[in-house]
């Protein structure tokens, strides 16, 4: 496999071009061969050609004249004589892309002054070059997939816009990563300028994408219909994957409230075939270094100092090889789910990567033939409360982002499918990889599997596991290259197992004995009549020793006395509950539900 991600999806392209890559959330379906010229197209219109100097390779660079370079870059304004019908209410564009001019009169010659790669109207050079920061604004699908791979492959850096932060950390991020691209959805556009008042009261925060960082000029690329708030001289994605010369007959368009995930106006959006990627119109990507920054994901950090995640090419695709490395997964499988670090190598593998649409999971999966997915504890809870056995097609179920409590990982055997735990950070995906079986039989603490190959481990002084190999992060953003990374979690490692006691800043002390809860957790979580378990601590403000108290879910049959009885069959003494709190249910954060401590202590105190 490639040590570049971009590069190994390419050379999947150039072997089974016909093959299905992708399946939408509406169940429609594109070809290999067709991903790779949709890539490409999107990188050839992020690179365009420099005032100066030549530009970026990663594939055939256009030719000098201007004819040729009309040609390479496909149908642009009055072109083809036909409306962009990407969209039934999308006919003011079309009047502009037309060449008619704007509704207040003027003509629109900026937007196709921008596709030839001429520069911004502000005299500024329009090309991307290696390491510009790529500010990415469009939800899960295959848009997504094809601008995400698209930016990266022009030697672009995402940095992913995460909406419902407050105005000054967008404001720090982005100052901190100074973004020259925004590639985003048009919705988004209006819900960050014209609609932001509205999109505030609903609690959605944008960076303004017309103008991220104020004073710094930036180029644009949207998807989806023109709608209010997009920039006049913005690339759209449909007019750039057009072919030269495609005149076939245009699908009906989706309905206005419908995103154009595959637009109808691209040639064939359904079409099992796409060009030979194998010859010598293969892109060329031996110009782009594996050392490229990729992604910049944020994680913490105060609004002075932002905590960004800088991943590159490279340790991407080590990270995605170490996920191939851990389960069967090839040409035949399907690979259900909305996660970029299971879709992408799904993609590597010559598989397909089938996006999750609006309907139910398990008829999804069912209806699509599904062989692997992904889902986070909380969300599988759901899931199997509802559809106790999953399609028999699947084979594969990842669980990840959180611990998952004894009774889901039961359910989920019970379920089906051969379930596996990933252990995995940001900065280092993945690390370690349990069957769900294998966790039911840990007596003590939460096991979370062998190191995967190449996988480096140590084990500090104090208990807590650093991490190092060719998937770690490059660094933090501003910061020194990694050589290791602080996990932040207490482990020992049993049998060349790595076994999770607790995290380092959860620890409890109370008559000068350390708890983890990590180590107990599971077990009570285990016990008939609960169905999850935490154990927290409350600091004594005068004496600074911790109240430990056990707050669980209770399932049927909960008996606090019973409980009571047999906790000190699985407690150390020292580390037994000073009382137990049952909830409804317990405070969680982030998308992927995580069990919020600080607000559970603050429910707990609250009930004392």
């Amino acid at each position: 496999m490639s040590d570049d991600i971009i590069g190994g999806i390419m050379a999947t392209a150039g072997r089974e071009p016909g093959r299905t890559a992708i399946i939408d959330g509406r169940g429609r379906e594109i070809s290999y061969g067709e991903l790779a010229r949709r890539v490409e197209a999107v990188r050839t219109a992020m690179t365009g050609r420099p005032r100066s100097g030549p530009a970026p390779r990663y594939g055939p660079v256009p030719n000098e004249d201007s004819r040729s370079r009309e040609k390479d870059r496909g149908p642009v304004d009055g072109q083809t004589g036909t409306e962009d019908r990407g969209s039934t209410g999308d006919r003011p564009h079309a009047r502009d892309q037309g060449g008619t001019g704007d509704r207040d009169g003027t003509e629109d010659q900026s937007h196709a002054r921008d596709q030839g790669g001429t520069g911004d109207r502000d005299g500024t050079d329009g090309g991307l070059r290696p390491g510009d920061g790529v500010l990415f604004a469009v939800r899960p699908g295959v848009d997504a997939v094809v601008l995400a791979l698209g930016a990266v492959a022009a030697g672009g850096t995402l940095v992913l816009a995460d909406p419902g932060l407050a105005p000054e950390v967008l404001g720090a991020r982005m100052t901190a990563t100074r973004p020259r691209w925004v590639v985003a959805e048009s919705l988004l556009y209006t819900l960050s300028g014209p609609l932001k008042g509205l999109a505030r009261r609903r609690g959605l925060l944008l960076p303004n994408l017309r103008d991220p960082l104020p004073g710094q000029p930036v180029r644009h690329l949207y998807t989806g219909p023109w709608l209010p708030g997009v920039p006049r001289a913005a690339l759209r994605l449909s007019r750039i994957l057009r072919s030269p010369g495609d005149n076939a007959p245009k699908k009906p368009a989706p309905s206005p409230d419908t995103p154009d995930t595959l637009d109808p106006t691209a040639p064939d959006a359904t079409s099992t075939t796409g060009p030979d990627m194998s010859g010598a119109g293969a892109p060329d990507i031996s110009e782009i270094s594996a050392d490229q920054p990729a992604a910049v994901i944020f994680t913490s950090g105060t609004t002075a100092r932002p905590r960004g995640v800088v991943h590159t090419r490279g340790s991407l695709a080590a990270g995605l090889a170490l996920f191939r490395s851990a389960f069967p997964l090839g040409p035949g499988d399907v690979v259900h789910t909305d996660q970029l670090m299971l879709g992408l190598p799904a993609l590597l593998a010559g598989a397909t990567w089938s996006l999750p649409g609006d309907g139910d999971p398990a008829e999804e999966m069912a209806a699509r033939g599904a062989t692997h997915t992904f889902a986070v504890p909380v969300h599988l809870d759901r899931l199997l409360r509802r559809t106790p056995r999953l399609p028999e097609t699947l084979r594969y179920l990842l669980l990840g982002a959180a611990p998952a409590p004894p009774a889901v990982l039961r359910r989920a055997i019970e379920a089906g499918p051969e379930v596996l735990s990933v252990y995995a950070m940001t900065e280092a995906l993945p690390i370690a990889i349990a069957s769900a079986r294998e966790k039911l039989a840990q007596a003590e603490g939460d096991l979370l599997g062998a190191p995967l190959p190449g996988v480096g481990v140590r084990i500090a002084d104090d208990g807590e596991l650093f991490v190092s190999g060719p998937h770690l992060a490059r660094r933090y953003l501003g910061e020194d290259p990694l050589e290791e990374i602080a996990t932040g979690d207490l482990v020992r490692i049993e049998e060349g197992r790595l076994v999770l006691l607790g995290r380092k800043k959860d620890m409890i002390l109370r008559d000068g004995v350390n708890i983890y809860p990590g180590l107990y957790e599971p077990a009570v979580a285990a016990l008939p009549g609960v169905a999850e378990a935490a154990i927290v601590g409350l600091a004594d403000p005068e004496t600074g020793d911790e109240e430990v108290v056990l707050a669980v879910i209770p399932a049927g049959g909960y008996d606090e006395g019973l409980l009571r009885k047999a906790l000190p069959a699985i407690i150390d003494a020292a580390a037994l509950p000073d009382r137990i709190e049952p909830l409804d249910a317990f405070p969680r954060s982030g998308r992927a539900d995580k069990l919020d401590r600080a607000a559970l202590r603050d429910l707990v105190t609250r009930r004392a």
